[in-house]
């Protein structure tokens, strides 16, 4: 893949979901200086002007919608020959106990994180087999090999999306097509405020109030949401992003931020031994 855009190179091509902010955004800003033809989309074209004005392709594409993936990724066909990278980046998280969670709910958390990014693979996958090479980076989460009381609506999202990132990668090996996990631990964007207002759609029982005192934001603020220790932004996400996309050697999957070893943790740990230590978490006062 040519990277460089130098007299007689051609442009590589990407297409990035959810550009309105966080990691989203950041990384169609990385990749517009490395010298790439950036596609930046969200649901709201109006969302993204800035990214328009920096020098990159803007477009609605609200991944729940079954026509704007297409739409899209004929456009780039058009405009640029070929595409070369999906970021499927769009996604959200929402918190509560289980119990309180209503099934329509946790339907909306697959529709977008899962079947989104489902929708939109399909869409750019005809044109990466044609052109005989390609590469679909999806944002999964240290949650999709993890859990955490309370996110378990998010994490069971994730882990969807590590099944179909595996699957994937395997059934398109001899099309030379990449498929690769991104799983970043906490990463400081607007994850957790959105996550934070969904609480009130919660059916409360009565049965989960330790989960109220810990997401209380007067109490423990975001800590155990995007704010998490070890922390990182959402540049730090786009760093590595580019770099999957611009090696000769990919992994499978890549773990962004310290949250690696509480992952390679839970692998040695009999389940036993973490739920006790979860337990834990539910006694803070």
């Amino acid at each position: 893949m040519t990277v460089a855009c130098e007299s007689g190179d051609v442009s590589p091509t990407v297409l990035i979901t959810g550009c309105s902010s966080g990691i989203g955004h950041a990384t169609a800003l990385a990749f517009n200086e490395r010298g790439w033809e950036v596609y930046a989309t969200a649901p709201d074209r109006s969302s993204i002007d800035d990214l328009e004005e920096a020098g990159c392709h803007v477009a609605k594409l609200d991944v729940t919608d079954p026509g704007d993936a297409g739409v899209v990724a004929d456009r780039i066909v058009d405009e640029q020959g070929r595409i070369d990278c999906l970021f499927n980046n769009a996604g959200y998280g929402q918190i509560g106990p289980l119990e309180e969670l209503p099934t329509e709910q946790l339907r909306e958390q697959f529709e977008v994180n899962y079947f989104g990014a489902h929708r939109v693979a399909r869409a750019v996958l005809p044109y990466m087999r044609e052109q005989g090479s390609g590469l679909i980076v999806n944002t999964s989460s240290v949650y999709g090999r993890t859990i955490l009381m309370g996110q378990g609506a998010y994490a069971s999202s994730k882990w969807a999306l590590e099944a179909l990132s595996d699957t994937l990668r395997v059934e398109l090996s001899d099309h030379d097509v990449d498929v690769v996990s991104l799983e970043p631990g906490p990463v400081e964007t607007e994850f957790g405020e959105r996550a934070i207002g969904e609480i009130d759609k919660l059916e409360r029982t009565g049965a989960y109030e330790w989960f109220y005192t810990l997401f209380d934001t007067r109490r423990y603020g975001r800590r155990l949401i995007d704010r998490a220790l070890g922390h990182v932004q959402p540049e730090d996400v786009a760093e590595v992003v580019i770099e999957i996309a611009e090696s000769e050697d990919r992994p499978r999957r890549r773990i962004v931020g310290p949250w690696k070893y509480m992952v390679w943790l839970g692998y040695v740990l009999p389940d036993g031994v973490r739920d006790r230590a979860l337990e834990l978490l539910k006694r803070l006062p």
